[in-house]
């Protein structure tokens, strides 16, 4: 599977977000593998993406998935703060049919933190808890999450989720998730309802 966008990003063509992306396959046969892209894991930093920082939040996101789904093909990519850049991005991964996307970056306050505006601009339907939960976890032991403006939505069958870029961040808000994921991604790919509870009252 391969990632075949250069995206324009300012006054230079962002090449590097075709040659940075790299897939790992899970212990699926082949021919499973190439019917089902599965999860994309988009670290989105302007100095990351011009190779001037090492990206370490993609490559602990990607292992944390990795050791949940053992089984999934995991794509990784850099892609700049640019907001035309992850709109094609994602639109480009949605295309393929990745079934879940997480970007880490670009939430915060600062004037190139555009991550929340692109996906905005991909995602059909929010699904604001996820947000909600990330922050709501975070917010205990960092307050400053609450600044975080991550969304989190659809765009068709594929789940958007934003974020932060820091690692432990990321890593903290993705273990927030994981308990909520699974069932998410069965619904959405048509699977169950959701269960009721005790009180007979699903979501």
């Amino acid at each position: 599977m391969s990632f075949p966008c250069a995206i324009q990003a300012g006054m230079r063509s962002v090449l590097s977000v075709r040659m940075a992306w790299t897939v790992w396959l899970g212990r699926r046969d082949r021919d499973r593998v190439a019917g089902m892209p599965g999860i994309g894991v988009v670290t989105i930093s302007d100095r990351c993406a011009a190779g001037r920082q090492v990206d370490t939040t993609g490559p602990a996101v990607a292992r944390i998935l990795s050791e949940n789904w053992p089984e999934e093909t995991i794509g990784r990519g850099l892609v700049p703060d640019n907001e035309d850049a992850i709109v094609t991005l994602l639109h480009e991964l949605c295309h393929q049919e990745y079934r879940l996307i997480l970007t880490a970056g670009g939430t915060g306050l600062g004037p190139r933190d555009v991550t929340p505006e692109a996906t905005r601009r991909v995602i059909g339907r929010e699904v604001p808890g996820l947000a909600e939960a990330m922050r709501a976890t975070c917010a205990p032991t960092y307050r400053f999450a609450w600044l975080s403006r991550a969304v989190a939505g659809l765009c068709g069958t594929t789940l958007i989720v934003n974020l932060p870029g820091s690692e432990r961040g990321a890593v903290e808000s993705l273990r927030a998730l994981l308990p909520l994921l699974p069932h998410a991604l069965e619904v959405i790919a048509g699977g169950q309802t959701h269960p009721g509870t005790s009180s007979g009252h699903g979501v």
